[in-house]
């Protein structure tokens, strides 16, 4: 539905979405300055409370969030992304994805991802084994030992995605939290989709992850070696960007409670003809459903050319379904994205923009 697009300002992308017990919606920015009113810098990675439903949605600062500011161009720029966020009870976790090197540099990649928690609603925060103030490692300092994920085969589960199932995760039944992410970083593996899954009470315990093997009738094969992972889900070739670094396809993935599946929101990077350039032309856009959260995925939607607002020259990514702006009766659905598309030297539409998705039931 165009004429809903809303544009609530803001500046940052990804906005990584979970809605917590209180009723509050917590995003997660990377690269801006956030929301005007606000204390703003160049932020790498912010997390804000969200209140109401669109059109009247307020931003809260979270004043306690470890501060993550870019010394731009600098090897002080230590690049902690936070994608996916969870909010359980009174605390909220956070996977922050690093690269292995500054963009600056030749050749980088995503590596692997940080945890960090809040116990108090974000009021404060600690490194996953338990410490606090939050550390930013230096890039020679990153390691198994202090990242959950880093350097795994393939580059695997370095981009993460938490599913969501409503309210303070309310709609979940079996005890395990649910995690997604790219199974590489090049054309051929970042467009395959792997999976993982921990029980709620062991997020901070990485022994206690499990990997996706395979499905078997409605069920599915956990292994607890990465090496074991198997593909949930494949997506189209030919949107992946090769320079800069590699960006494409990480996921959006909840509960659709008034139908009883799972959707998916994915995208895929519009590069150039040669595959190196990123945002040369308007993303791919795509919606799959399941009936578990391993599948098997169905894709009900395509958009080969992602033109939100009927804008051709828009160059929309990171879609993200909200997850408290479900209608009741399922017809309908907020998703949000960032628009990376310049206007003179400016990215006016670099914010957190949104669109009320109409559903086809039945």
């Amino acid at each position: 539905m165009e004429e809903t697009t809303l544009r609530l300002g803001g500046s940052g992308d990804n906005w990584h979405m979970t809605w917590a017990a209180a009723d509050t919606m917590y995003v997660s920015l990377c690269d801006g300055s956030g929301w005007r009113g606000m204390p703003q810098a160049a932020y790498n990675s912010r997390a804000y409370a969200v209140q109401g439903t669109p059109p009247d949605v307020t931003f809260e600062y979270l004043a306690g969030y470890p501060a993550l500011v870019n010394n731009w161009k600098t090897t002080e720029c230590s690049r902690y992304y936070n994608f996916g966020i969870l909010a359980l009870g009174d605390s909220i976790y956070q996977f922050l994805s690093t690269p292995n090197r500054p963009f600056s540099e030749a050749a980088p990649r995503f590596v692997g991802a940080k945890l960090i928690y809040s116990p108090d609603k974000g009021k404060t925060w600690h490194n996953g084994d338990g410490s606090t103030p939050v550390r930013w490692e230096a890039w020679e300092e990153r390691s198994r030992e202090n990242m959950v994920f880093f350097e795994e085969p393939g580059d695997t589960f370095a981009l993460l995605t938490m599913l969501q199932m409503g309210r303070n995760y309310q709609d979940n039944t079996d005890g395990f939290v649910y995690i997604y992410a790219p199974n590489g970083n090049v054309e051929g593996t970042m467009n395959q989709l792997v999976m993982c899954r921990v029980p709620q009470d062991r997020i901070l315990d990485r022994r206690a992850y499990e990997f996706f093997v395979r499905r078997r009738g409605a069920s599915a094969e956990w292994s607890p070696r990465i090496e074991d992972r198997r593909v949930v889900c494949t997506f189209p070739a030919g949107w992946v960007n090769r320079r800069i670094h590699p960006y494409a396809w990480h996921p959006s993935v909840v509960y659709y409670a008034p139908t009883d599946e799972y959707l998916m929101a994915n995208w895929g990077m519009g590069c150039d003809a040669q595959g190196n350039e990123w945002f040369k032309k308007p993303s791919y856009l795509g919606f799959w459903t399941a009936p578990k959260p391993w599948g098997p995925w169905k894709q009900i939607h395509e958009e080969t050319a992602w033109t939100p607002d009927r804008d051709a020259n828009a160059r929309a990514y990171q879609p993200q379904i909200a997850p408290k702006w479900i209608a009741a009766d399922g017809k309908s659905f907020w998703l949000v994205w960032t628009d990376f598309q310049q206007v003179g030297d400016q990215c006016p539409y670099y914010a957190f923009n949104l669109q009320q998705v109409a559903v086809e039931m039945g």
